[in-house]
C-alpha cells in the first residue's frame, strides 16, 4: 500500500471527527440486525464499531451489558465488576449506557473517582488483586469501554472474566448472540434505569483505582534501579486512558518522566496521521508516534501507548521506534536472565505470527516456548497460574510475571513493557535496541513484514476450512518446505488459517477478526528480496488453498 503523503504529518480540520454529531449518532441511529455488518460482533477484541456506520450505537452496548449480566448470573459471578474507559469520544456515553443496564440487574460496578479514565492493564491488575485476596469469595469481573487504537470515530467493549484477561472465544459467543438476540426482539428483556438514579444507588462504587496500580509496581518492575541511573524519560501517552498514571509513577518511586503531550482530546486533532492518512493511535506506528520521535535524542528513552494502554511504543535515541518484534525478542532475552524468582520449567510465550528470532533467543537460553494461536486470551490461563513467565504478541502488546514468579495481571500491559524497557537501560547500560543489534549479529538479520488485504466475506469464511492439504507446494521462496500448520504447536488450537515454515523463512494467513480482511504474515532471514519472494509465493498459495 502507498504512503500517504501527509503520513507523519499531525492532522487537519479536515480529518477530524465531527465529535458532537458522532454523540448524536450514538444515540439516534439504530442498527438493522438483519444487516451483519451491524449485528454485535465479538472479534479477538471485543465488539468494535462506529456510530455513523450503525455498528456502535446505543443499542448495541445495552444489548451487551444486559448479555452480561445474564453471563455472570448464569456463571455464578456475583462480585463487583471494574469499568475501564478510554478517551475516544464514543466511550463516555457506552460506559453511561453499560451502568444504567448494570446498576438495574442489580450488579456493583467500581469506577475511578470522579469519572477518570481506567486503563486495560488496571482492570486487569484490579481483577486478579481482588480475586487473590476474597479466595472462595463473590468473584470480580471487569468491561473495558475502548476501540483500542482505532481512529477516533471508533467505538469498543471487551469483557474480562474472572481470571482478569480477554474473554475465551466460548463466553464472547454466548455474548455476542444472547446481545444479536436482544436487537432483534427490539431489547425486550434488556433492564435500564437513567443514570442520575443509578448514580444515587450503592450498586456504582467509585474508588482510587490509580494509587494500588502505582504502588504495585515495585514488585514487577526494577524501578529502584531506574531510579538510581538517573534515566532521563520522555513520554507521549497518545492521549490515552493512562495520561493520570506517569505522574503519579515518577512521584513515587523518584523518576525523572517528562510528559512530552498532556493534551487530551476525543477528536485526536494533536495526532500525526498514520501510513493510510488516518488518524489511529497506534504506539507501533513510526507515523503516528512521529510527534514522539521529534524527541528522541531529548532522552535516554520514550514510551508511547494506545489509548486502553494495552501497547507499547519503545523509542531510543538515534534509532528511533523499535519494531515490536525485536523488543519483544530483547525484552524476552532480558527477563529469562534477570528475574531470579522464576522457576526453569516457566514457559515463554509467542503468537505463531510473532519472529522467530524469540525462537532463536529462547533456544540460546535453553528455556521452552510456547507458540500459540493470535490473540492474547491464549497466554491468560498460563499467566494466570505462573506457567508462562510471558506472553507477547507481534503487534506491541505484552505482559509478564511479578518479580516473585507470581501473577501480575493476565491482559497486556503497556505500562510494564515501557518500564522494562528503562529497566534493561539502567541495568545493562545498553538500550533495547542497541541490544537487538547484538541478537542480530548471533542469528542474522530479520525482514519482517505484515500486509492487510479485502477480501470477500464468502472467502474469509473459507480460511476455517484451510488443511495442511490445501498447500500442495513443496517449496516457499526456494527453500524446502519443512511444516505446515494450520493447529499451534504449544496448544493444538486452530489458527484460522495457515502457517508454512522453511530453515529461512515463514509465511502465516488469517482472517481479520473485525473486518473484511486477510492479514498476511512474512519472515525471511535471508534478505528482503528474498522475503519479497516469500510473499509472493504465499499470496498465490492462499489463492489456491481458498479454491481447494
Amino acid at each position: 500500500m502507498a504512503i500517504h503523503d501527509r503520513a507523519g504529518h499531525v492532522a487537519q480540520q479536515k480529518d477530524l471527527v465531527n465529535v458532537a454529531k458522532l454523540i448524536s449518532l450514538y444515540y439516534r441511529l439504530s442498527p438493522n440486525v438483519s444487516e451483519p455488518t451491524q449485528q454485535v460482533t465479538f472479534g479477538t477484541s471485543g465488539h468494535r464499531g462506529s456510530a455513523s456506520k450503525q455498528s456502535f450505537n446505543e443499542a448495541h452496548i445495552l444489548a451487551i451489558a444486559q448479555a452480561v449480566a445474564d453471563y455472570r448470573k448464569q456463571a455464578g459471578i456475583s462480585g463487583k465488576l471494574i469499568l475501564g474507559i478510554d478517551t475516544h469520544a464514543l466511550s463516555q456515553p457506552a460506559a453511561i449506557s453499560v451502568i444504567e443496564v448494570l446498576v438495574a440487574n442489580q450488579v456493583h460496578v467500581v469506577v475511578h473517582a470522579n469519572e477518570g479514565y481506567t486503563p486495560t492493564p488496571v482492570v486487569s491488575h484490579a481483577i486478579v488483586c481482588a480475586n487473590a485476596e476474597i479466595g472462595d469469595g463473590a468473584l470480580v469481573d471487569g468491561l473495558i469501554v475502548t476501540p483500542s487504537h482505532n481512529p477516533p470515530q471508533d467505538g469498543g467493549i471487551k469483557y474480562n472474566p474472572p481470571h482478569g484477561g480477554p474473554a475465551e472465544g466460548d463466553i464472547t459467543q454466548w455474548i455476542q448472540n444472547k446481545a444479536n438476540q436482544y436487537l432483534a426482539d427490539n431489547l425486550l428483556g434488556v433492564k435500564r434505569i437513567g443514570y442520575t438514579q443509578a448514580l444515587q444507588t450503592e450498586y456504582v462504587v467509585e474508588q482510587d483505582l490509580i494509587t494500588p496500580y502505582v504502588n504495585d509496581l515495585r514488585n514487577v518492575i526494577n524501578l529502584e534501579a531506574i531510579a538510581n541511573a538517573k534515566l532521563r524519560l520522555g513520554v507521549d501517552p497518545l492521549g490515552g486512558s493512562g495520561i493520570h498514571y506517569w505522574q503519579p509513577i515518577a512521584d513515587k518511586y523518584g523518576l525523572n518522566i517528562s510528559i512530552v503531550n498532556n493534551k487530551v482530546d476525543p477528536s485526536f486533532s494533536f495526532m500525526p496521521l498514520d501510513k493510510d492518512g488516518k488518524i489511529r493511535m497506534d504506539c507501533s506506528s513510526p507515523y503516528a508516534m512521529a510527534g514522539l520521535l521529534t524527541h528522541k535524542d531529548q532522552y535516554d528513552l520514550c514510551f508511547g501507548n494506545d489509548p486502553d494502554f494495552d501497547r507499547h511504543g519503545i523509542v531510543c535515541p538515534g534509532s528511533g521506534l523499535m519494531n515490536p518484534n525485536h523488543f519483544l525478542a530483547v525484552a524476552i532475552d532480558y527477563l529469562i536472565t534477570h528475574r531470579p524468582n522464576w522457576t526453569e520449567s516457566m514457559l515463554i510465550g509467542k503468537t505463531l505470527v510473532s519472529s522467530a528470532m524469540i525462537d532463536k533467543v529462547c533456544a540460546m537460553h535453553n528455556k521452552a516456548m510456547s507458540e500459540v494461536p493470535v490473540g492474547f486470551k491464549w497466554f491468560v490461563d498460563g499467566l494466570a497460574n505462573s506457567t508462562f513467565a510471558f506472553g507477547g504478541e507481534e503487534s506491541a502488546g505484552a505482559a509478564f510475571l511479578r518479580l516473585d514468579g507470581s501473577t501480575w495481571c493476565t491482559d497486556k500491559d503497556g505500562f510494564i513493557l515501557c518500564l522494562l524497557a528503562a529497566e534493561i537501560l539502567a541495568v545493562t547500560g545498553k538500550t533495547p535496541q542497541q541490544r537487538y543489534l547484538e541478537l542480530e549479529k548471533e542469528f542474522g538479520q530479520s525482514f519482517y513484514q505484515r500486509i492487510d488485504s479485502p477480501i470477500s466475506l464468502e472467502n474469509k469464511a473459507k480460511f476455517a476450512e484451510i488443511s495442511v492439504d490445501s498447500i500442495s507446494a513443496t517449496e516457499l521462496a526456494g527453500d524446502v518446505i519443512t511444516q505446515k500448520l494450520t493447529h499451534a504447536p504449544g496448544n493444538g488450537a486452530s489458527i484460522g488459517g495457515i502457517k508454512v515454515v522453511t530453515e529461512n523463512g515463514w509465511f502465516a494467513a488469517r482472517p481479520s477478526g473485525t473486518e473484511a480482511l486477510f492479514k498476511l504474515y512474512g519472515e525471511s532471514f535471508v534478505s528482503q528480496s528474498h522475503l519479497q519472494r516469500l510473499l509472493s509465493d504465499a499470496q498465490m498459495m492462499v489463492e489456491q488453498a481458498l479454491q481447494h
